[in-house]
């Protein structure tokens, strides 16, 4: 047994919104959008030794996992019976085990523990054992996926009561369904999938429902995959069949099934069910990320890009130290934002040792990234571009780079190692002083990956790529491109299928330099303006009969890219 990093002294038994020594947490991780997880799984999460997660967990989810904490996959899948009570058997003794070397201990089950799982047999394991447990409930799936699917389990004129049942008994029989003769409610069936004809068949024979009765099945609800076929009761087993439908998935029969043609709302979405390649810097994927899950797309985060520390740091140690003597200080970057002030805290310094000098962020989401080091940005250009806060700047200025004792000012450029030179050309051309100072560098992920990215492309497991920047433009291509012309198609072959999208002009100038078509260049160049142009672009896509490609959602569980912390 590996044993896992310790906590941090801020995860000792004193803190108590994390997790405690010695205890299991049966958590439950939701029905699977990441963002449906609750406030107390995520404090457990993040202050956990170990962590034992079924299949069915979202890889966001994971991604919450404190780092050196062990991650282990103990899902149980198939139908031998027998099989899965022994593998639960071992999933019971290595709670207790781990709960025994006064480890924190996370079971992390998808949806609710205490629904239709076997979190309440784990908590009688632990309680005969003495280790204690705590259970933290999870928003279920019934719930959740038919809110996604814009059905309401009750509504005042169609359901007044809810029914919950498992497809089949613990020794695999089906559910009686005489328990529920003329049951006039809202009936969801969880794990029905496999038995479905049978369901349905029972239904109308032994709970004497009518076969015109509204029904749906929801198949990897509130996630991009997500899928409803809906249709009469006697009717839904051959048409979820057809459409290829397989657990997991949930059942609703009742009349609240109509509310879904007014209801519906996820699947609506332009980027609905869309599989969006996410090319930044891990630590600003995660955020892009976020956002494209609110509006039902599936994000495939694949840095093409590695910050790594500046290659002088003496020279942001000086820069930070003669801070004070600066007139303005530009930020044409979040990472240069981050990796400025984080180096400014290393040394001791806050927010104070930029003394009377104003501040330029060269767009919104640069300046947003000042706030939480308590400073703001004095000059925002209108056009999030360099040539725009150049001019900005001088505007700001007076027009001129020189004081009125004809001194010049004196302008401090924090930034990456490689980067447009225009907004320092400019500055010096009209009189200014520019230290421009690299505070971080951006380079290629390892060549390993290369393949794994170009398998992702080939298979046709990616309809949108977001290029974020023109460094992430030209490293993507670079990472693409194969060492010799025989050794598989080239980036722009690879990429030929796809929609590109660009955060503004001077990214799509260089994607096309490389090679690739743009087809969609933001107005705003941040990730909601992005994201808005793609929408725009898609859905005049879908209401043009002219259009040449329509993306669809994917038909099946997509490729996916492992979660950073999947395998710690």
């Amino acid at each position: 047994m590996r044993t896992p990093a310790p906590s941090t002294p801020a995860q000792t038994k004193t803190d108590p919104t994390g997790a405690q020594p010695g205890t299991v947490y049966l958590v439950g991780a939701g029905p699977g959008d990441p963002d449906l997880l609750t406030v107390r799984a995520t404090a457990l999460l993040a202050t956990a030794d170990v962590v034992l997660h079924d299949e069915l967990v979202h890889p966001a989810v994971l991604a919450a996992i404190r780092p050196g904490a062990l991650v282990r996959f103990v899902g149980k899948r198939g139908g031998d019976s027998i099989e899965k009570q022994t593998k639960q058997a071992e999933i019971d003794d290595a709670l207790i085990a781990f709960a025994r070397e006064n480890l924190r201990v996370v079971r992390l089950k998808g949806g609710d523990p205490f629904l239709f799982g076997r979190g309440s047999e784990e908590a009688e394991s632990l309680a005969r054992a003495g280790v204690p447990f705590e259970v933290v409930p999870g928003v279920t799936s019934p719930l959740a996926a038919a809110a996604y699917a814009g059905i309401s389990l009750t509504h005042r004129d169609l359901a007044s009561s809810v029914t919950l049942v498992s497809g089949t008994t613990r020794a695999g029989a089906p559910f009686n369904f005489h328990e529920i003769a003329r049951f006039t409610g809202t009936l969801c069936v969880l794990m029905g999938m496999r038995h479905i004809e049978e369901i349905t068949r029972a239904l109308v024979r032994d709970a004497e429902k009518d076969p015109s009765t509204p029904a749906a099945v929801i198949t990897w609800g509130t996630r991009a995959e997500q899928q409803t076929i809906t249709g009469r009761l006697d009717e839904i087993a051959q048409k979820s069949r057809a459409a290829g439908i397989h657990n997991p998935a949930l059942i609703l029969v009742g009349p609240v099934v109509t509310l879904r043609d007014t209801l519906r709302w996820f699947d609506k979405q332009p980027l609905f069910g869309r599989r969006v390649l996410v090319v930044r810097a891990e630590g600003q994927a995660e955020d892009t990320a976020r956002i494209l899950r609110r509006r039902g797309a599936d994000p495939l985060l694949f840095p093409a890009i590695v910050l790594r520390p500046p290659p002088d740091p003496a020279r942001v140690t000086q820069a930070i130290s003669e801070l004070s003597t600066y007139d303005l200080v530009a930020f044409t970057s979040e990472n240069g934002v981050t990796r400025f002030l984080a180096s400014l805290r290393e040394q001791g310094r806050d927010a104070r040792a930029f003394a009377s000098a104003k501040i330029a962020a060269i767009g919104s989401g640069t300046a947003a990234a000042l706030t939480p080091f308590g400073l703001t940005a004095d000059i925002i250009p209108k056009d999030f571009v360099g040539e725009a806060l150049a001019r900005v700047i001088l505007d700001t200025l007076g027009g001129s780079g020189t004081k009125p004792d004809g001194t010049p000012v004196r302008v401090l450029i924090p930034r990456a190692l490689v980067a447009r030179e225009v907004v320092p050309d400019v500055l010096r051309a009209a009189g200014c002083h520019v230290d421009v100072v690299p505070v971080y560098e951006t380079v290629a992920p390892p060549p390993e990956r290369r393949e794994a990215l170009r398998a992702l492309l080939s298979s046709g497991g990616v309809d949108i790529v977001l290029l974020t920047s023109s460094s992430t433009a030209t490293h993507l291509v670079d990472l693409l491109t194969p060492d010799t012309p025989s050794a598989g198609p080239s980036a722009t072959a690879l990429l030929a299928h796809t929609l590109i999208a660009s955060i503004g002009p001077i990214t799509t100038e260089t994607a096309r330099k490389k090679g690739l078509s743009v087809a969609v260049t933001a107005e705003v160049s941040t990730i909601p303006g992005l994201l808005a142009a793609i929408e725009s672009h898609l859905t005049a896509a879908s209401e043009s009969p002219a259009s040449p490609r329509s993306y669809l959602p994917w038909s099946g569980t997509p490729p996916r890219l492992a979660s950073p912390n999947a395998n710690r």
